[in-house]
């Protein structure tokens, strides 16, 4: 039906269904006057959402329209409620003026909004990139293309489909899942031919993206590339340093542009380039790791609050907060590069009125990457191009401040910050102080600005000197003290005369209202005044709205500088807030080295070490890597292939009750480690840190309902994922491996766990675990040591000392724990008489371990492990068959046999 024109319909819905016909899968907004209205289905599904009024079209049909609005002015919050209920939403405005149009007003669709093709700031997270992304899979690889619009970042990668060191059911989907975790994008596109591709799966089971299908052409490498080239203006990719073998990233690539190309229905000048990603650049993290070591979401709320961005971010502006999650989503594997960042932190801790002036000016920034992405698709507002004036208005003054800094980021920094002059001169000496939010209201361009504008102001304000001279004039003329020129919207101007004053009324007033003691008359130069005037304001307006357009279009011109300025505030902004966290949180900088080693003196783990009240967090030490001869070997020889010869402590073994701090020390070094790789200072008196290339923690516990995965297989699954892949440079935290399944099986699975690791993989490994059977690793493998949480105990009552020490625990105080959880009593006690009998390793005369009767009942208990030897099987047992003669054996096993019948 949608696109049939109907002899029924009138000329609006004709238009409004073909409208709809062209934007299937999306709910169409259909501006009428001053209202958005929907229709159909789409008025019903907004109605339960919005909480609008339902109402219907055609009442006295049988079939009425269900119809549903809202006023235009309010679009963005509904929008953003539409959006957040995971709809995609096509937006049809008027095109032309009212009043100029012939019939029916044209509208044509402006924009079509989608979770990843947002844009306003009303419905963006000011901290948070919003990505859109577009995955491509072929026979050898997958391409990943990812954006962020309101920004213009453009980048793509690929990961091979080849990954020997993979079983089949790690291969590079989970990579894939990986990139995908660490972008987090609101929306990702794939093609409809991949639904029984394992990639298309793990998206679906990954869930925290909204998958968009297109179509398999629009996937097509040559078209892609060409969509490309023809946005970028080039006749090649290689100025982006993209070659051949970037095909499947550069098809994502050119489909995710295509796409956007399709919904912003928009000049799209902000997207100047497409960066290559390239694995290996940057500390690889999996999903899992990053769920478990709370980054930017906790794992049990999903909130910012608690997470490690939540501590670190004092950011100043948007765009600084967002770079700030990039560093923390991505760091640095690069010496140098860690290196020139802490340099730079270093300086700005070392001189605290520096980075208090630069912050205090960047606190007056508006986010000037998002702004210039809206001047560049021509949907920025007067107010956000005054306050992209403003905001370049501060720049000669950071650029003072970084002046003769002595760290070379601050000084190449200092060199990027284009100042932009000639963009805010514009700016400044067109736009107004105040600005209006639209640009029909008027009052947007300065006084002085353009000489005809002003005439036309002068004209439209000056109806009041010129109507003041009138009605002096022509009191004057009539003789009426009383008469006043008046105006309405519905009348224009008038001349009102009083019931006394009727008979002085000349006869050129043309009488056009009466009321109870008063007429009102309108003359022909008062109406032809009037047209002038309204004439007047109109023209105002319209050149006011003209001359904002090549304001805005000039600026737009200007996009890439105005970017990399962005960019460039963005990245001092970082360094001024990890300075000042370090500052105010008494962080030290980390020694970096590309030794695998990890130590650490008192380091404290950043998030509770903030929570919690000051000074009650125990700090920690963490001792891993090269030993002291190695260190000598090194120096001596210069043979780094000794290395692994001397190196001592590379897995810990980390024992201790539930709740002493295991798992939060483990994850304490982990998080420290990603600190100081992206470039901050860390919680600690101290810390040497050896670069690593992966950081995997497998910590907690959890079912995959939807995979039909139980808790141990999701344990083993992710355990197999570090066994496969993590390399000697690898950062690994594993926590109660084996628990999930009996306590023999857990056993040995863990003790070859951590024999692998340390045999085959050689890399630092921090193991959390109850199964102190385990700690016997230290005296067959050299590079095993034991550390123990330590407790306090007496009266029966213990205490958590919260401080790791050499050594194995010898009890895992579980019973305690379980009584401070509220176990019921009986329980308890129970639970104590049993542990007793099993560390006394009580036995019965048939060596089996037994559990002793419970009071309160006097039943016999049986054995523990097995059911309870019949006597007549132990009295078989006792048997000496082989100090009897064969006739007196054969007689005994006649004489049991006919007790077990």
């Amino acid at each position: 039906m949608a696109g049939k024109k109907s002899s029924k319909l009138t000329p609006m819905m004709q238009r409004y269904m073909e409208v709809k016909s062209e934007t299937p899968g999306t709910i169409l907004l259909f501006r009428m006057g001053d209202f958005y209205e929907l229709f159909h289905d789409d008025a019903e599904i907004a109605a339960k959402i919005l909480g609008l009024t339902l109402t219907s079209r055609d009442k006295s049909s049988s079939k009425p329209v269900p119809m549903a609005g809202f006023p235009y002015h309010s679009l963005e919050g509904y929008l953003q409620k539409l959006i957040a209920a995971g709809h995609k939403v096509s937006i049809c405005d008027q095109v032309e003026d009212p009043k100029a149009a012939k019939g029916l007003v044209r509208r044509e669709v402006t924009q079509i909004v989608t979770p990843g093709t947002l844009t306003d700031d009303a419905l963006l997270d000011p901290k948070e990139s919003n990505y859109l992304a577009s995955v491509c899979p072929t026979n050898d690889s997958i391409g990943l293309a990812w954006l962020e619009l309101s920004t213009g970042r453009f980048y793509c990668m690929e990961v091979s489909r080849e990954n020997g060191e993979l079983p089949p059911q790690l291969g590079s989907s989970s990579a894939l899942i990986d990139e995908v975790a660490r972008i987090h994008p609101a929306e990702c596109l794939v093609p409809e031919n991949c639904k029984n591709d394992e990639t298309h799966k793990q998206l679906i089971e990954y869930g925290q993206t909204v998958l968009t299908e297109r179509p398999t052409w629009s996937f097509a490498a040559n078209q892609c590339r060409e969509i490309l080239l023809k946005h970028f203006g080039t006749a090649t990719l290689e100025g982006f340093d993209l070659t051949e073998e970037d095909s499947a990233g550069i098809t994502a690539a050119g489909a995710l542009l295509e796409y956007v190309q399709e919904t912003q229905k928009s000049s799209l000048g902000h997207l100047s380039r497409l960066e290559p990603y390239r694995r290996g650049t940057s500390l690889l993290i999996d999903e899992t790791t990053r769920r478990s070591l709370e980054l930017t979401r906790t794992q049990r709320e999903g909130k910012r609050a608690g997470s490690l961005i939540s501590i670190l971010d004092q950011t100043k502006t948007p765009m600084g907060a967002r770079l700030l999650l990039d560093w923390l989503s991505n760091p640095l594997t690069d010496k140098p590069a860690i290196e020139r960042r802490l340099d730079a932190v270093d300086e700005l801790t070392q001189d605290s009125k520096l980075c208090r002036d630069i912050r205090e000016k960047l606190n007056d920034s508006y986010d000037l990457q998002r702004l210039a992405a809206r001047v560049a698709t021509r949907r920025a507002s007067p107010r956000d191009l005054g306050a992209l004036g403003k905001t370049l208005s501060l720049l000669p003054a950071v650029k003072a401040r970084l002046a003769g800094r002595s760290s070379d980021l601050l000084q190449t920094l200092e060199q990027r910050i284009e100042l932009c002059e000639d963009i805010r001169a514009d700016i400044e000496s067109s736009l107004a102080d105040e600005l209006p939010i639209t640009t029909t209201e008027g009052g947007i361009i300065r006084e002085g600005y353009d000489s005809k504008l002003d005439e036309l102001r002068d004209l439209a304000r000056g109806g009041k000197t010129w109507i003041a001279q009138y009605q002096a004039e022509e009191i004057e003329r009539t003789g009426i003290p009383s008469l006043k020129v008046g105006f309405n919207k519905v009348f224009g101007y008038y001349l009102e005369v009083t019931a006394a004053h009727l008979s002085k009324v000349p006869e050129d007033y043309i009488r056009k209202q009466t009321l109870k003691n008063q007429e009102r008359y309108i003359t022909p130069q008062l109406k032809e005044y009037e047209e002038k005037v309204l004439r007047a304001e109109d023209q105002s307006k319209a050149l006011e709205n003209e001359l904002f357009q090549n304001l805005r279009d000039r600026v737009a011109d200007e996009c890439q500088r105005l970017q990399r300025t962005a960019e460039t505030l963005a990245e001092i902004d970082v360094l001024a807030n990890l300075a000042t966290v370090a500052v105010q949180s008494n962080y030290q900088r980390p020694e970096i080295t590309i030794e695998p080693v990890l130590e650490v003196v008192d380091g404290r783990h950043p998030v509770l070490d903030q929570m919690q009240p000051s000074g009650e967090f125990v700090p920690n030490d963490v001792m891993l890597g090269l030993s002291e001869a190695g260190k000598d070997h090194q120096s001596k020889n210069g043979d780094n292939d000794q290395l692994t010869l001397d190196r001592r402590d590379l897995i810990a073994l980390i024992t201790g009750p539930n709740m002493a701090g295991k798992s939060t020390y483990i994850r304490q070094a982990a998080l420290l480690t990603i600190m100081a790789q992206m470039g901050s200072f860390v919680p600690a008196k101290s810390a040497r840190i050896g670069i690593a290339d992966r950081i995997f923690a497998r910590v907690g516990a959890s079912d995959e309902l939807g995979k039909g995965q139980s808790t141990f297989m999701v344990e083993m699954t992710e355990t197999a994922r570090i066994l496969n892949t993590a390399t000697s440079k690898s950062l690994v935290i594993l926590d109660e491996i084996g628990r999930g399944t009996s306590t023999y099986d857990g056993i040995s699975l863990a003790w070859a766990i951590t024999e692998f690791l340390h045999d085959q993989i050689e890399c630092r490994t921090l193991f959390a675990t109850h199964y102190h059977e385990l700690t016997e690793l230290s005296k067959t493998l050299r590079q095993v040591c034991n550390w123990n949480v330590a407790v306090h105990e007496q009266d029966g009552d213990v205490v958590f000392l919260h401080k790791i020490v050499p050594g194995a625990a010898d009890r895992s105080y579980g019973i305690h724990v379980a009584r401070l959880a509220g176990i019921p009593r009986e329980v308890i006690q129970r639970s104590a008489v049993i542990l007793q009998t099993l560390e006394e390793d009580h036995q019965d005369d048939h060596g089996q371990v037994t559990i002793p009767a419970r009071e309160t009942k006097g039943a016999r208990q049986l054995t523990l492990f097995e059911p309870e030897p019949h006597p007549v099987l132990s009295e078989l047992q006792g048997l000496k068959l082989d100090e009897m003669t064969p006739l007196a054996a054969l007689q005994e096993l006649h004489r049991i046999q006919g007790k077990l019948k």
